[in-house]
Order: structure tokens, then C-alpha cells, then sequence
């Protein structure tokens, strides 16, 4: 469910965090849907289980999840309207202005930058 990447400046607790919030904002995670546990994620990602953990309380106190007694970690119900595309997009927009300031940084052709975007959208990379 979820891509960790280490290497990332970004705190791995973040990148969960982020990760939920837009598969929450994307309609893939609705409200009662429930989340992998702290153990299952840090075994599977072999990482820290107090950064899962810091992760959905973070994600608790913001009231995107909400805890189930013998469920663990679910999609708070207040989560589930989707947002808007304007929305969403405003999600990524940190991202892609990175790209584009590291691609102008490289001077690396718009065109090439543009196409390797798509083929990995088409890809569905995660």
C-alpha cells in the first residue's frame, strides 16, 4: 500500500502521512476503509514502528483516521467526501514544482521531462 523511499529528505513518517492523505483525498480510501498495522507496515517496509505510529497519530489528530477497538487504524467518516481536482492537483503541486526546478537546474529539455512524466503515469509508478 505504501512506497517508502528512505533516500527521500522527507521523514518517512511524512511520507506515510502523505501518502494517506491523498489516497484518502483520491477516493481510494473511504471513510471505515481500514489501514495496515504498525507491524505489518514496519515489517513489510523494515522500518521503526514509532514512525508508523507518529504517522497515524499524526493523521488521528488532523481527524483523517480514527481508531476501531479490535480494527486498529480506519478512514475517519468526517474523510469522506473526495476532493475536487483543483484540490487533489494542489496536493502535488509541491512535487512538480521540485521537477521543475531540479529539470531547469539539469537544463534538461521541457519535452523529455515531459514525456518521461507520462510514461510514468501510464505506468501507474509508484
Amino acid at each position: 500500500m505504501f512506497h517508502i523511499q528512505p533516500a527521500l529528505p522527507e521523514p518517512i513518517y511524512r511520507q506515510i502521512a502523505e501518502q494517506v492523505r491523498r489516497l484518502v483525498a483520491g477516493g481510494q480510501l473511504g471513510a471505515g476503509d481500514p489501514l495496515p498495522s504498525v507491524r505489518d507496515i514496519a515489517a513489510t517496509h523494515a522500518i521503526n514502528p514509532m514512525t508508523v505510529s507518529k504517522a497515524y497519530s499524526l493523521l488521528e489528530s488532523e481527524g483523517v483516521l480514527g481508531r476501531l477497538r479490535g480494527v486498529g487504524m480506519v478512514v475517519a467518516a468526517a474523510t469522506q467526501r473526495v476532493q475536487s481536482v483543483p484540490e487533489r492537483m494542489a496536493l502535488i503541486e509541491p512535487a512538480l514544482d521540485a521537477v521543475a526546478r531540479q529539470a531547469n537546474e539539469l537544463e534538461l529539455p521541457e519535452a523529455r521531462v515531459v514525456a518521461r512524466l507520462k510514461s510514468l503515469l501510464e505506468k501507474d509508478v509508484p
